[in-house]
């Protein structure tokens, strides 16, 4: 159950959901013989459903993307894909299967840029509207792969409030202050996230990212939040410029091996993963991290900051103090791994 606060941050669940209209076919010449109607697209055309495995975590999630490219780029989500070792992605209105690969994503904005494989063959990609005048009221229309049971459910409300602040947490234990977002009581499901909000125009005004619910509606959020489309399409430019900068990380992911939480002066490493980085380095279970690449590290927060900044396979300066007390230094050569 949440309790929500009015002019305070309301404290949501991250979701890991409008018919597109047809066009009228054109009037035949005088004296031609009557073509046929076009067959109208389909309402879930360039929607995906996304299924990942979390193969350090012994678990898997599913979640909605959206092609926004003909080569393929998909649009979901960052919290759809926190953690995952591989992807499978169906388009919906075609049925096909795809692997994909991380482009890119921004943790504080919740927005990631996926590359699907094979991108041969894309025909329909979602058709993107603008979110710079959307008023309280307006019509929408949610689609996305509710309670990951695949295909599409819809869902049908109103825009009930603009510019909203939340505090999101997720099934991984991890929170995030998300801003200027779009209020809906489309009754949108966890598996929605990274889904379209259609406009009664059938154009994406947003992207389904979180949803609150009370005790009577345990399964079906009462009020949703969507990521306002002209933001997302921002962070979207920022990642294809292939430059990571304090709000994008572009690329593959540094990896330690390690669990970890907030500790008095520093992170605590509760486990190391045998084989990995922080092994080899020399990192064991009672730690606690106190600089890293020569920036001190006071909470998990500031631990994620600098590995986004890190290069996979480029060793750099780790400090630490051991169970023992006592301070140590080395080097930790991070491997690829699952976004952050």
């Amino acid at each position: 159950m949440v309790v929500l606060a009015s002019r305070r941050p309301r404290v949501v669940a991250l979701l890991a959901s409008l018919l597109v209209l047809a066009t009228a076919a054109p009037a035949a010449a005088a004296h031609s013989k009557p073509h046929a109607k076009p067959k109208p697209a389909s309402p879930n055309a360039g929607i995906v459903d996304i299924y990942t495995t979390l193969g350090y975590q012994n678990a898997s999630a599913a979640g909605t993307g959206m092609i926004v490219s003909s080569s393929g780029e998909i649009l979901t989500n960052n919290h759809v894909i926190r953690g995952a070792t591989t992807f499978r992605v169906v388009e919906v209105s075609t049925k096909k299967t795809y692997t994909a690969t991380v482009v890119g994503y921004s943790v504080p904005e919740d927005v990631a840029l996926l590359q699907i494989t094979p991108a041969s063959g894309i025909k329909t990609v979602v058709k993107l509207g603008v979110s710079s005048r959307l008023a309280v009221g307006q019509t929408v229309v949610a689609r996305g792969n509710a309670g990951g049971r695949g295909g599409v459910t819809v869902a049908k409300g109103t825009i009930t409030a603009l510019h909203q602040q939340i505090v999101a947490s997720d099934d991984q234990g991890g929170t995030e202050t998300l801003r200027n977002l779009v209020e809906t009581n489309a009754g949108i499901e966890a598996g929605d996230s990274g889904g379209p909000l259609f406009n009664a125009a059938g154009r994406v005004i947003g992207m389904v990212t979180a949803g609150s619910t009370s005790f009577r509606f345990q399964n079906v959020a009462t009020r949703g939040y969507a990521i306002p489309i002209n933001r997302a399409r921002a962070i979207v430019r920022q990642i294809e410029s292939g430059s990571s900068t304090d709000l994008v990380h572009v690329g593959p992911t540094a990896f330690f091996g390690i669990t970890i939480q907030d500790a008095q002066g520093g992170v605590l490493v509760h486990d190391v993963l045998g084989g990995t980085a922080a092994e080899a380095a020399g990192l064991l279970p009672g730690d606690v991290i106190t600089s890293l690449n020569g920036v001190a590290i006071g909470s998990s927060a500031d631990l994620q900051k600098v590995v986004l900044t890190l290069v996979p396979g480029t060793a750099v300066p780790i400090e630490w103090t051991d169970g023992t007390g006592v301070a140590q230094t080395g080097e930790i050569t991070p491997a690829s791994g699952p976004p952050q």
